[in-house]
């Protein structure tokens, strides 16, 4: 009997790995997919607010393929919401953006932070061919009142 339960616990053993192996090839070609996407245009949002810059790199369906921020750059409190910062962010997300084979790119701008033109002028020092620039800033029809002004 000891001998029984010593062979059934042994057979079991053996099917787990030859599934792993079965697995890793379909993980590995999954892999190659991802990094083989080859995206030759798309478009970049720039959200540029009054604390934040963040620009995201979509195809031309809207599907995201990459994105940066101030606060994923290292910057911190006030240093956020700064020109440099932005520059510094879309340089970045432009760069993963060319890694994935992107040559040219439609800017569309929202917000009415510090770092609109410095975010487009960082998505150029990269290489890449602007085709357009919009700005998509929802401007209200008297909505909503705005927050009161700061006496400093």
């Amino acid at each position: 009997m000891a001998e029984e339960k010593i062979e059934k616990t042994a057979a079991p053993a053996v099917e787990p790995a030859a599934e792993n192996a079965a697995a890793a090839p379909a993980a590995a070609d999954a892999k190659r997919k991802k990094s083989g996407r080859h995206v030759p245009s798309g478009i970049a949002y720039v959200h540029a607010s009054f604390n934040n810059t963040k620009v995201t790199f979509t195809d031309l369906h809207g599907n995201v393929l990459c994105w940066s921020s101030s606060g994923k750059n290292g910057f911190k409190g006030s240093r956020k919401s700064t020109a440099y910062a932005a520059q510094v962010v879309a340089a970045d997300a432009a760069k993963k953006a060319e890694a994935l084979g992107m040559k040219d790119v439609e800017v569309r701008i929202n917000g009415p932070g510090a770092g609109r033109d410095s975010a487009v002028r960082g998505i150029a020092s990269i290489g890449m061919e602007i085709n357009a620039i919009k700005d998509i800033t929802p401007v209200p029809h008297n909505g909503c009142r705005p927050p009161k002004r700061r006496r400093v």
